[in-house]
């Protein structure tokens, strides 16, 4: 190892022993979800372990930044970049439930498998790694590892999103049941999402079969053979759950991406700063941030609002107050700011809780109700819809700014965040698997 081992955090297991490692991380490019991800390989390679990443272009430039060694998808889905023209799944375009599921299964997790697990197969030869990690998406790589008997870990880079009892359903953005009647809505709501699921089994029993494995009879029943379910984030974030043996709650990430990397400086004057920051893929958000922005253009304000990769800055249309760029160090960022605007991915939600910073969440979809009912459960900002008025934005941010419960309550949850995030615990856990030759 190149640095001292981390002190395992109270229940962690103790490694195996202290031999450099070789992993492979099997990585899908689902925006948020890849600073995260490329945290845990960060770590890794620092401690002297052998990393390879299988990805997509769009991310390589991340890779290999954090000294792990690139290993493109050939077979399998491999954007060129973030643009919205180089998103395969295009989940914005969906009218209903039913069409998102559909794409969901056809783009991310059965269509493409078989190509995902023919990539896989040609990287386990090479490598020969201790532990496959695996994106949540990357089902193929999953049949890929259990075929072959090679150990793999799921990482969920968000609250716990596979199904579970006391859970609940994932997407909807509910609080927790209680009583008999809260108990009957999940058992609705998940019945009905086991049968809208149930579509791609046989497409992934037929892959399953390939490979000399057991059917299932659920589709996120592909998970129950990892070793680990690396839950990065907080318990003190998710909702309470009876959750599989092999979760482990390891705290979030909070590094920023290497594309948001440098230096920078608050905008002039003393006005309070509010950070508006939404997702770094494509969703058909300009529409909102710039309702956002007409919304802040009437307030006593100083705005920052980064685009992300996927958005020109030039696409909107700023007053005085506000400064429009790609990029910029959010963990910086937040040490000035009085409030974030978001969509409520989860990367942007807990760096604010752990800066201690109240939020406004307009969720586009994906995890970002989930995400902001644990928000808004726990006092620490505000919810509204993704068309709400200019007006009804500004009246929120100014509620948020002018009421100190937001931040006394985004500062105790950001103590837990902080706290978790350096415990440890994920690094602990990739290395408590053995090596295997």
């Amino acid at each position: 190892m190149t640095t001292a081992p981390t002190t395992p955090p109270p229940g962690a297991p103790a490694p195996v022993d202290d031999r450099p490692r070789t992993y492979l991380f099997a990585l899908v490019d689902g925006g948020g979800t890849v600073p995260p991800e490329l945290g845990a390989v960060r770590r890794l390679v620092e401690r002297g372990h052998a990393v390879t990443v299988l990805g997509e272009d769009s991310m390589r430039r991340d890779v290999e930044a954090t000294g792990a060694r690139y290993r493109p998808w050939v077979r399998a889905t491999n954007r060129a970049s973030r643009h919205r023209d180089d998103d395969p799944w295009q989940d914005w375009e969906c009218k209903n439930p039913n069409q998102l599921f559909e794409r969901i299964l056809e783009r991310q997790l059965v269509g493409p498998a078989p190509a995902f697990a023919a990539d896989t197969d040609d990287a386990l030869a090479e490598v020969r790694p201790d532990l496959v990690v695996c994106s949540m998406f990357a089902f193929g790589a999953m049949v890929a590892a259990e075929a072959a008997g090679v150990p793999f870990d799921i990482l969920i880079p968000n609250a716990y999103a596979l199904p579970a009892p006391g859970m609940p359903p994932f997407g909807a953005g509910l609080r927790p049941a209680r009583g008999r009647v809260g108990e009957l809505r999940d058992l609705i709501l998940h019945s009905m999402l086991d049968r809208a699921w149930r579509k791609g089994l046989p497409g992934l029993n037929a892959l399953r079969q390939e490979r000399g494995l057991d059917p299932l009879d659920r589709l996120f029943a592909q998970a129950d053979p990892a070793r680990r379910h690396l839950v990065l984030t907080s318990a003190a974030f998710d909702f309470p759950a009876r959750l599989p043996d092999q979760v482990r709650y390891v705290g979030p990430v909070l590094d920023d991406p290497t594309w948001a990397e440098g230096a920078w400086s608050p905008p002039p004057g003393d006005d309070p700063l509010v950070l508006v920051a939404l997702s770094t893929t494509f969703q058909d958000q300009v529409p909102t941030l710039q309702r956002i922005v007409d919304g802040l253009a009437r307030m006593p304000v100083r705005v920052l609002v980064t685009t992300g990769p996927a958005l020109d800055p030039g696409t909107l249309v700023a007053p005085a107050n506000v400064t429009v760029v790609a990029a910029a160090p959010h963990s910086v960022v937040l040490e000035h700011a009085a409030a974030v605007v978001t969509h409520g991915g989860h990367g942007t939600v807990v760096r604010a809780l752990a800066a201690g910073v109240p939020m406004l969440v307009l969720p586009h979809g994906r995890d970002q109700s989930d995400n902001a009912v644990r928000v808004t459960t726990r006092g620490a900002g505000l919810k509204l819809e993704r068309k709400a008025s200019p007006a009804k934005v500004a009246r929120a941010v100014r509620r948020l700014l002018d009421d100190p419960s937001f931040r006394i309550a985004s500062e105790r949850l950001g103590a837990s965040i902080r706290r978790d995030a350096a415990s440890g615990a994920l690094v602990v856990e990739l290395e408590s698997v053995p090596v295997r030759r």
